[in-house]
């Protein structure tokens, strides 16, 4: 079994220094595929550097199986890592680079034609075997550095941001193989990379990291529908999230977001009844997908008139910016009903759907109309300045 377990990992580069990595909690099942996702300078490459046993950590426990690899060396751990850098050698062949670490194992000539076979068919790379990688492409390139770690058959993958050489089309194309393969091999496999739609497009767990710790831990759609503070809402989703500042009112017993776009005003009833929350400093968290367009009689959700400021086709949808409370907001709609600038629009929003979270720290309040999320987050940090 080549579960991979992760037990208060710590990293620090020596006294005094804060901690890179802080308490690192998490845990993945046998053939389950971990993307590591965040901003440059998160912990996110050397945590994978820790769990490769390229670094060594300085407090915590790093589990594959049931053995306890902290102390290992690289080579003992069963692991095989694709860098950023492709790393391939120059002077050999992509075959003789397919066989370069089997003839390190001393595996039988036999074997090493029968596994450069069966990797070769994977990728799609047969009629590159006599090339050199001056005479391959970033993508081809690619895939031959993929095809040296699936030679091993190794029990845990290890990914660092393999696609972020490669041009925009290339990485989708990429993204797709890589996901059919771990479809086919059904490989333990971590994947560093900065990059959230291939989190969200290829992980069966995502662990979203900041300034070394991790913000939540959970499946791609626990992380998009039930972030676990501001930072996470705002790094996950593209168009990002949109974020309006405001403070809460009560109204006939009932706590109210009001919206202003400069020509109507909307009252959003708010699904809670905590005292603490009146008159306090929140921030309403609305993806552009659930702000919609109100067309005919109205079906009883809060609408507001306002004017259309920008408009941004894409092709499959238009995104339209309006702005409320002096805040700009994206909506995602339709193309066949995409707005002039200058147009005004009546936009309707469901409060089941809104997020809410504390001004200050960032922290999540809950969804609106529903107890506080069920999210699962470790180590959630404060988000400030936003």
């Amino acid at each position: 079994m080549a579960t991979l377990e992760l037990r208060n990992v710590n990293k620090t580069y020596g006294a005094g220094l804060p901690d890179t990595l802080k308490n690192i909690e998490l845990s993945i099942s046998d053939g389950e595929f971990l993307i590591l996702v965040g901003p440059s300078g998160c912990g996110k490459s050397t945590l994978m550097n820790c769990i490769a046993g390229l670094e060594n950590i300085t407090g915590g426990a790093i589990m594959i199986g049931d053995q306890d690899v902290s102390g290992m060396s690289p080579k003992d751990r069963d692991i095989a890592m694709v860098f950023q850098s492709y790393a391939l050698y120059p002077t050999m062949s992509v075959r003789e680079n397919i066989e370069f670490g089997l003839k390190i194992r001393k595996m039988s000539q036999s074997a090493i034609d029968e596994e450069v076979a069966r990797v070769a068919k994977l990728l799609q790379i047969e009629h590159l075997l006599n090339r050199k990688p001056g005479q391959l492409s970033g993508g081809q390139q690619q895939r031959v550095a993929m095809g040296r770690a699936l030679a091993r058959r190794p029990k845990i993958y290890l990914f660092d941001e393999p696609l972020s050489n490669l041009d925009a089309k290339l990485r989708v194309e990429m993204r797709t193989e890589m996901k059919l393969m771990h479809q086919r091999l059904k490989t333990t496999t971590v994947y560093v990379t900065h990059d959230q739609i291939e989190a969200m497009t290829l992980g069966d767990k995502v662990a979203v990291m900041k300034d070394g710790i991790i913000q939540q831990f959970g499946t791609p759609k626990q992380i998009y529908n039930d972030p676990a503070n501001l930072f996470v809402a705002s790094f996950i989703g593209s168009p990002p999230m949109n974020f309006i500042p405001l403070r809460l009112q009560r109204k006939d017993g009932r706590l109210l977001a009001l919206l202003d776009s400069g020509q109507a005003r909307c009252e959003l009833p708010m699904g809670m009844t905590d005292a603490g929350l009146e008159d306090r400093e929140v921030i309403l968290g609305m993806r552009p997908e659930q702000i919609g367009l109100m067309q005919g009689e109205s079906n009883g959700l809060p609408s507001i008139r306002a004017e259309v400021q920008v408009t941004e086709p894409t092709g499959p949808d238009t995104l339209v910016f309006v702005n409320l409370n002096d805040t700009k907001v994206c909506c995602r709609l339709a193309p066949d009903v995409a707005p002039q600038v200058g147009e005004t629009l009546t936009l309707q929003f469901d409060p089941a759907k809104v997020l809410l979270f504390d001004a200050q720290t960032g922290e999540r309040l809950g969804v609106v109309g529903k107890p506080q999320a069920q999210v699962h987050a470790h180590n959630v940090a404060q988000f400030k300045g936003h």
